[in-house]
């Protein structure tokens, strides 16, 4: 038996889809074109299946996903992972915040910052970069135009340079549109 998994965990939970996948056997020619490159380059996720059902959006949809998550230079990959980590906690998705919270565990080589986000939210005391990091993500994820200027300026007293803030806005932006489309298409489920 399976169950809805509602709680914030760094465990990736099976994510069960409302609609059926491409099966790869059957899949079109266009479709399999579209698949070639899969959002973290490894595998092809039941998540990128549902989505080969509108190939046109895909084609787009994968390339943009791996240049902003993955591409060289800017904010790091894990402080990336933090933007997504801020975003999937206030849209609720818990399994975007547990593949995004165990990237940036392996990638920080640390697991204190994702413990204390999932015991205290969004709130969390962090350390100063961190913790402006996930509060504009946060703030990003609520209400997108209550980032203000003092919020871009609490970004550079922590350091961050404006290829730095761009890379996060994107991070973070991306995330507001994936947890929404992982909501709609399915659900985290555990065994």
């Amino acid at each position: 038996m399976t169950k809805t998994v509602h709680e914030f965990t760094t465990t990736i939970p099976q994510w069960r889809p409302h609609v059926t996948p491409v099966a790869l056997a059957s899949a079109s020619p266009a479709q399999l074109d579209a698949l070639k490159v899969t959002p973290s380059n490894t595998k092809v996720s039941d998540y990128v299946l549902v989505l080969a059902h509108d190939v046109e959006t895909l084609k787009h949809r994968t390339p943009l996903f791996n240049a902003i998550m993955y591409n060289g230079g800017g904010l790091s990959r894990a402080e990336r992972e933090i933007g997504a980590v801020g975003a999937s906690v206030v849209n609720r998705c818990i399994y975007c915040a547990a593949v995004h919270a165990s990237r940036y565990n392996q990638l920080a080589r640390d697991e204190t910052a994702i413990a204390r986000i999932f015991a205290d939210g969004v709130d969390a005391e962090l350390e100063p970069r961190l913790g402006a990091i996930l509060r504009f993500a946060a703030k990003l994820s609520q209400c997108p135009s209550d980032a203000s200027a003092a919020d871009m300026e609490a970004l550079r007293t922590a350091g961050l340079e404006d290829e730095e803030i761009l890379d996060l806005i994107l991070s973070t932006s991306l995330f507001g549109w994936a947890n929404r489309l992982m909501h709609t298409l399915g659900e985290p489920v555990a065994d």
